[in-house]
């Protein structure tokens, strides 16, 4: 089967939208600051941004505490075309390992991290229903680690179950990943090694210490 491309639907969207001179609102979930900084940059152009940070997927609420921070100094420190808003969520790990148990093995990149994807966007969904968003995102498919054809496969999904529109996106695409990273030394955001969560924290300390024996 043939990959879709999700930057190619991004583009029509968004030319639609300037034809019919309109700015529709986007409650755009972030992952982190680094992640965010690209999109941010990108979307703003196009649309009027609140994002919201879900994660409790973080496995401690001191790193989360940290990582929200940096999010919130990059939106009051980087200039965009369209004030972007932010909002927060309460944190509470207990929903990631509900939706972890079981799948506590698995490999980074495989079913737990599809399950999280699931919670953060139908979390995210639910907001945007509530509060008459034209769309939602994520900002995860710009990561090289995560898979952007489940990211909007399950965007979609949540879009049928739910009824707000899901805002199709592959942040890698047109080297976002790299301006990201350009982004994070402009605005010295605190990179993580890890995604978040404890296991792939530990998957992440075991392969740093086998590549040091």
């Amino acid at each position: 089967m043939n990959k879709v491309n999700y930057q190619k639907l991004l583009d029509e969207i968004i030319m639609k939208n300037e034809r019919e001179d309109i700015m529709p609102s986007l409650l755009l979930h972030s992952c982190c600051a680094p992640c965010s900084s690209y999109t941010i940059e990108y979307l703003s152009q196009y649309f009027s941004i609140t994002v919201l940070y879900y994660n409790p997927n973080i496995s401690e609420q001191a790193e989360y505490e940290k990582r929200k921070a940096e999010q919130i100094r990059l939106i009051n420190s980087m200039p965009v075309k369209n004030k972007v808003d932010f909002l927060d969520c309460r944190y509470d790990s207990g929903e990631f390992f509900d939706i972890a148990k079981g799948y506590e093995d698995c490999h980074e990149g495989g079913e737990r991290c599809f399950r999280c994807y699931r919670l953060r966007l139908e979390k995210t969904a639910q907001i945007a229903k509530n509060n008459g968003f034209d769309y939602f995102c994520t900002t995860l498919s710009i990561s090289p680690l995560k898979n952007a054809q489940k990211i909007n496969q399950i965007g979609y999904e949540t879009e049928k179950k739910y009824g707000v529109a899901w805002l199709p996106s592959d942040f890698k695409k047109r080297e976002g990943y790299k301006r990201s990273i350009e982004l994070s030394k402009v605005f010295d955001l605190y990179r993580q090694n890890y995604c978040g969560c404890i296991y792939s924290k530990r998957e992440r300390q075991i392969a740093e210490e086998k590549s040091n024996e």
